[in-house]
Order: structure tokens, then C-alpha cells, then sequence
């Protein structure tokens, strides 16, 4: 049996043109080798095939049953081995058919995702994307097996392990139903405690959050009488109630039903960011998809 790791592929493109050529220094020539060094690489073939290969006829070369028998499989194995190495195609994404998995919540789906989605569809009609809700602590994991390409994070969320790149900065305004009498002008300290908020919290049944760390420092506190996971529903209770809430301000940008107003209290906000993994940073698709995001937001 022959040892498969013993053999130099350069010996194998030696003989897949000897096989073609059925001529040494023809072979040589095409290989820009020396005749010696062809003749060479013949004899290392011989020995480790256990058969002539090659002999000598009246118009040159004449192959063995063996070198026959090697001739197609060996010519096939050549071609895909160089397709396999060769240089990466450019990332045509009309012809794609990708499906991309994307890790976010809704406010990564409302701000980032459904900017993206319109010119996403456009440009490469034959891919999919699925959007998974994923705790944070599993978003480095997933991505390192290729089970997302990319997440959708605050950068104090992003793992340090990942690739990241800043998508915007976000800051808090305060909102409320339209026509709420305590939102028609920006309101005083002592009014906005007063007020009944809601707030998001992630990991469920929260009631405290940085505006209360901010109000906090400053001797004072607020009324928090909602917590929801998910800001979907915040948007609809602040809509039809009189409850409002500290929400982030590219998130009601083009909501309906809502008073804006600066909030009394400095909130600090937070910085988006994209995330994925080494695995994918140099791949044609995976570039396009991520520029592709970058111009949408």
C-alpha cells in the first residue's frame, strides 16, 4: 500500500504531465525544469508506484496499464486540488444564495436589521436571513461553530474575543402618548419622578436601570411601575396610557402616537456595535454582508 504522505505533489504534477507529453524533455520544458531533475522525479515515481510509469517506444514514451489506469483520477484530483487553492472568487451577491443568521433583540432588529432589509433583498434576492434572540453569554460560542455570522450588541455586551465594529451611538429621550399632560414641555426633576414609568429589562422583571443610577446620584429616585423584556410592547403601552418611559431615540424615530421630550435627568447612552467572528473575517460574503449593514444604519 502506498503511503500517501510520502509523496511530494510536485512528483504527481511531474507525472501528470509526463502522462500528457510522453516525452521527458517536452515535460521538462512545460514544468521549467531541467531534463535531469524530470528524469529525476520519474525514477521517485517509479519507486513509490512499484511500476515502470513510463517506457521507452519508438515515438517516445509509452505508458504502463498502471500509468493508464492513474492518468484520469490523477488529472481530476490536480484540477480540484487547484480550484481548492486557488484564490477566492469575488462575492457576487445577485448569484447568492447564503442564509445569514443574525443574533439581536428587537431593538438591534427595529434599528439595524430593518434598514438593512430593504437594500438586502434588492441586492441579493436569493439569500434568507433567520434572526435569533441569543443570551449574551452563548453569542461568542455560536459564533466561533458558524452557527451566527454576525450579532448586534451594546458595545459593553460585546465579547472581547470577537470582531467588532461600531455601528452608532445612541442616546435616551424621554416619551410618552401624545397629548400627555406631562409632556408638553420638557419636565422638572420633581415632575418626572412623579411621573409612572416602564422600563426594558432584558433578563426579566427588572425595575431599576440607569436612569435610576443617574437620578440616584443625584438624591433621587422615580416611579417605575412596568417591566417588559421587550421594547415592541413598551412602544404600545406608552402609545395607549399614560405611563411613559426613558427609551433610545432611534427607536421611536419614526414611531406614531408618541410625544418626545428632552428628560431632566443625563442618562448616559450606549454604543452599538457588530460583532462576528476570525472564522469569517476574510470571506467575500461575509465582507459584503457586513458593509452592506454598515451603509444601511
Amino acid at each position: 500500500m502506498i503511503n500517501f504522505r510520502r509523496i511530494d505533489l510536485n512528483l504527481l504534477v511531474t507525472l501528470d504531465v509526463l502522462l500528457s507529453e510522453h516525452n521527458v524533455t517536452r515535460a521538462a520544458e512545460r514544468l521549467h525544469l531541467s531534463q535531469p531533475s524530470v528524469s529525476v522525479h520519474l525514477a521517485k515515481l517509479r519507486d513509490i508506484f512499484g511500476d515502470p510509469l513510463l517506457l521507452p517506444g519508438p515515438r517516445g514514451m509509452l505508458p504502463t496499464a498502471r500509468a493508464d489506469a492513474l492518468r484520469g483520477p490523477l488529472k481530476e484530483a490536480l484540477r480540484e486540488l487547484e480550484l481548492a487553492v486557488a484564490p477566492t472568487a469575488p462575492f457576487d451577491p445577485a448569484l447568492a444564495d447564503q442564509t445569514w443568521r443574525v443574533a439581536a433583540a428587537d431593538y438591534g432588529e427595529s434599528t439595524v436589521l430593518i434598514p438593512a432589509m430593504r437594500g438586502l433583498r434588492a441586492a441579493a434576492p436569493g439569500t434568507r436571513l433567520a434572526v435569533l434572540d441569543i443570551a449574551p453569554d452563548r453569542v461568542a460560542r455560536m459564533a466561533e461553530r458558524g452557527d451566527i455570522d454576525l450579532a448586534l450588541r451594546t458595545k459593553d455586551m460585546a465579547p472581547a474575543d470577537l470582531h467588532q465594529r461600531a455601528l452608532f451611538t445612541e442616546r435616551y429621550v424621554l416619551a410618552g402618548r401624545l397629548g400627555h399632560p406631562a409632556l408638553k414641555r420638557r419636565p422638572t426633576l420633581s415632575q418626572f419622578g412623579k411621573l409612572e414609568h416602564a422600563i426594558v429589562s432584558p433578563d426579566g422583571g427588572g425595575f431599576r436601570g440607569i436612569t435610576d443610577e443617574a437620578l440616584a446620584r443625584q438624591g433621587l429616585s422615580r416611579r417605575v411601575v412596568l417591566s417588559v423584556p421587550h421594547f415592541l410592547f413598551l412602544l404600545s403601552v406608552l402609545a395607549t396610557t399614560d405611563i411613559v418611559a426613558m427609551v433610545p431615540e432611534r427607536l421611536i424615530r419614526h414611531a406614531t402616537g408618541l410625544r418626545v421630550v428632552e428628560p431632566p435627568v443625563d442618562v448616559p447612552g450606549f454604543e452599538m456595535v457588530m460583532l462576528w467572528h476570525e472564522r469569517s473575517h476574510r470571506d467575500p460574503a461575509h465582507m459584503w454582508l457586513r458593509e452592506h449593514v454598515m451603509a444601511s444604519v
